[in-house]
């Protein structure tokens, strides 16, 4: 029995990183095997090519990520809008560019029942990345090196039985400079929106996932590949999900069990056991 999808008007995500070795290839291609939407858009940062230049880390799974995508806008009647991040911006010199359902841009307005979303990679508003993209790329040899820390150290957590335990995010959350740069760069999304007459804007770039409203302005930003593995979703009804890997591997298990159950009745054989509740989330 085939697994089912779940359906969203669109999915945003961002920030994937195809090229380092702490792309999250596997998990984002299970997540874009089991969904369906009417627009897929990529926003920014989708392939590293920094890490690229550096060093070649380039997995099977991250090939087969170009390949779902382009499959996806080929036969699942899907548009694919990919938008330029600082660390794929090879790309700049060739943007406006259509070809069939895919459209690679600097920046998109997503329609939706609520108003029009502004949605923009937000590394403009990076002071560092705007101004010193020397300082900006040590930045991000820092990060590669703290991500490789990490893998070590979670490696010896999960023997000892213990979560995964991110050490960036944890620095992103007790620094004060860092807290203090998220805070602008918030501000200056939200002033962006104001000015085009936005009622949302939706962005990635600094690898923390947010769903807020910041004065009239809803704030959404879609995280990443890497650590947290997160993605906005819209719903029929123009509302905007923060849906995380975890919690959609749970709903995704929780419709196959209503599935083998549907298929247990129609064929007279044993009934799976479901709660209201998990048939109502399913």
């Amino acid at each position: 029995m085939k697994k089912p999808v779940l359906k969203f008007k669109s999915i945003i995500l961002s920030d994937v990183h195809l090229g380092t070795p702490d792309c999250k290839a596997d998990e984002v291609n299970h997540f874009l095997k089991h969904t369906r939407c009417e627009r897929l858009i990529l926003n920014g940062d989708i392939i590293d090519g920094w890490s690229l230049k550096r060093r070649l880390s380039w997995e099977k799974g991250h090939t087969r990520f170009i390949r779902r995508v382009l499959k996806i806008a080929e036969k699942k009647d899907t548009d694919v809008i990919y938008i330029r991040g600082n660390h794929d911006d090879f790309l700049a010199n060739y943007l406006p560019l259509v070809f069939d359902r895919i459209q690679l841009v600097e920046e998109y307005v997503l329609p939706t029942a609520n108003g029009d979303y502004l949605c923009i990679h937000g590394d403009c508003f990076d002071a560092v990345t705007t101004h010193s993209k020397f300082i900006s790329i040590l930045g991000d040899i820092g990060y590669q090196s703290l991500l490789k820390f990490n893998r070590y150290y979670n490696k010896y957590r999960a023997l000892r039985g213990k979560e995964y335990f991110s050490i960036s995010k944890a620095i992103k959350a007790k620094v004060k400079n860092i807290v203090n740069h998220i805070s602008s760069f918030e501000d200056h999304l939200q002033a962006l929106a104001e000015k085009r007459g936005c009622t949302g804007i939706i962005c990635g770039h600094i690898h923390t996932a947010e769903d807020k409203m910041i004065g009239d302005i809803h704030y959404l930003n879609s995280g990443d590949w890497v650590e947290s593995l997160t993605a906005i979703v819209e719903h029929e009804d123009g509302r905007f999900e923060l849906l995380d890997y975890r919690e959609f591997c749970e709903r995704l298990e929780a419709r196959t069990i209503v599935q083998a159950q549907r298929t247990a009745t129609a064929s007279g054989g044993p009934v799976l056991w479901l709660s209201e509740e998990e048939l109502a989330q399913a």
